[in-house]
């Protein structure tokens, strides 16, 4: 009888692990399809890349080989903090801040040299840095442009003036604040960062024209310096 009885149970039970293990197959496919959207999202501007602007650039500037297209390498994001010099706390809200913002751990800078009229010893923490490479840039570089430049205060256009001769521009931000991650309520100061896109391209002419097709929005340039440019 108690055999029998087993048995009836275990029979019970079996559809109800057969249910559950469904279930579970479903919910684990649930799971999965937010996480292969962000994936998506994040290979938005390298998808677009490949696909859109490499041939815009081989036709505009009449590239021989794929190779030649300029590349995005990287995006530096540096975060300074003087105040960091006599008060560490400072220094770590920055950190975790620009950890926020970038999606990726941060690194501390130190002072390079003493300045004895800051109060500035050598070896002192004095910022934070990330630097942006791949999925992350693209994800990042979609936020800035996308979200967080149009939260800036009268915002009319990024300078073309900020590029180095190499290839490399560079933008300053404020204020943290325009990332949405930053909650305004929970920050105790505003600090301001430094943006630097790292380019492989030769000249700045052909470096603005790569971050102008990702979508950076540079302002409007005048007529006469289009005219310029175009006949030199």
């Amino acid at each position: 009888m108690a055999d029998k009885k087993t048995k009836k149970d275990t029979a019970e039970k079996q559809p109800k692990a057969v249910k559950e293990t469904k279930d579970s197959k479903k919910e684990s496919k649930k799971s999965s399809a937010p996480e292969e959207k962000e994936i998506r999202i994040k290979n938005r501007l390298g998808d677009f890349y490949k696909k859109e602007i490499v041939p815009s650039l081989m036709t505009k500037f009449k590239y021989k080989s794929v190779m030649q297209v300029p590349k995005l390498h990287k995006i530096v994001v540096n975060m300074g903090v003087g105040d960091a010099v006599t008060d560490q706390k400072i220094l770590e809200e920055a950190v975790k801040e620009l950890e926020t913002i970038t999606g990726q751990k941060a690194s501390v800078r130190k002072s390079k040299k003493a300045i004895s009229n800051f109060k500035l010893r050598e070896g002192v923490n004095i910022g934070a840095m990330v630097t942006l490479r791949k999925e992350r840039m693209y994800e990042f570089l979609d936020r800035l442009i996308n979200i967080a430049l149009p939260r800036v205060r009268d915002f009319k256009g990024l300078s073309d003036k900020s590029f180095d001769g190499r290839g490399n521009y560079s933008i300053g931000i404020k204020e943290q604040i325009i990332f949405p991650e930053i909650n305004f309520d929970k920050i105790t100061r505003v600090l301001g960062m430094d943006i630097t896109f790292v380019t492989s391209a030769p000249t700045d002419n052909e470096a603005y024209e790569l971050l102008q097709a990702f979508g950076v929005p540079f302002r409007k340039k005048k007529l006469k310096q289009l005219n310029r440019s175009l006949s030199g």
